[in-house]
């Protein structure tokens, strides 16, 4: 693997795991498109973890309210944390009963593209969702259908950001808290499935350290570029101008998948 395929997954990585146009799909049609091989997982783990301190930085100061509110013994704080480990655990369920059968969709190349369509779909229904309740958390029930959402996220070309803020706004979830919610449960999402591929990374997986830090400083940088972007966008209740481009990558890739 080279630099400049590490720079290039790097910033594929970083922009698409933030915005709703879902980054497990885009490095999938990537890595087709350049005939990029990359051996092992320890590249996917280190772009991971680059993306997870993309999060922790922007929300830093959330993060650390929650941090402080819990050792105080603030019920809020409690409360937030335990909506956070319920939204989790369908995707954590899933990803664990399922494993080989989402892993195959990953070596379907024809899976990214029509998840890509589906992605479209429901980025645009966010035009119809319901009125904001102006609520600063989830309820529980709401919680478990956003971590639903979450696990269908697990398919290549369904974005997660995107599939867990729709299901908030419809929730009636206020814009930049379903933004904030989406990212903080991926905290855990992400942290956790990095740490059990940890070996990997540490063993390098036959990949030199400066392509994995190369690709990790494109990531984290990009990430937080892209995470802005998101916010910004949401707030101004234009999340819908990502369903086109998703149309438009989802249907270019399966044509060429076709006339190759």
């Amino acid at each position: 693997m080279e630099l400049w395929e590490a720079l290039v997954l790097g910033f594929v990585q970083g922009a698409t795991e933030f915005l709703p146009v879902s980054s497990s799909g885009h490095l999938v049609i990537a890595q087709a498109l350049l005939e990029i091989q990359v051996p092992g997982v320890a590249f996917e783990v280190a772009v991971h973890l680059a993306t997870l301190i993309s999060i922790v930085f922007f929300y830093r100061s959330r993060v650390l309210e929650l941090v402080r509110g819990a050792l105080s013994g603030d019920r809020d704080s409690y409360r937030y944390l335990g909506l956070l480990v319920v939204a989790t655990i369908p995707a954590g369920l899933l990803g664990v009963l399922a494993r080989d059968r989402i892993e195959a969709l990953f070596d379907n190349p024809y899976a990214p593209g029509f998840a890509l369509l589906a992605t479209g779909a429901f980025l645009w229904s966010s035009k119809a969702t319901a009125p904001e309740s102006g609520a600063k958390s989830p309820t529980w029930v709401a919680a478990v259908l956003i971590g639903l959402a979450q696990a269908f996220a697990l398919i290549p070309g369904i974005s997660r950001s995107g599939a867990t803020v729709v299901a908030a706004l419809w929730l009636g979830l206020e814009a930049r808290e379903a933004a904030a919610f989406s990212f903080m449960m991926a905290i855990p999402a992400i942290g956790g499935a990095a740490i059990l591929q940890l070996p990997e990374l540490t063993g390098g997986g036959g990949l030199p350290m400066t392509v994995l830090l190369v690709g990790g400083v494109v990531a984290a940088v990009t990430g937080v570029l892209a995470i802005r972007t998101f916010v910004a966008v949401l707030a101004r209740r234009s999340f819908h101008f990502f369903a086109p481009y998703c149309w438009a990558v989802g249907a270019a890739y399966l044509a060429f998948l076709v006339l190759r």
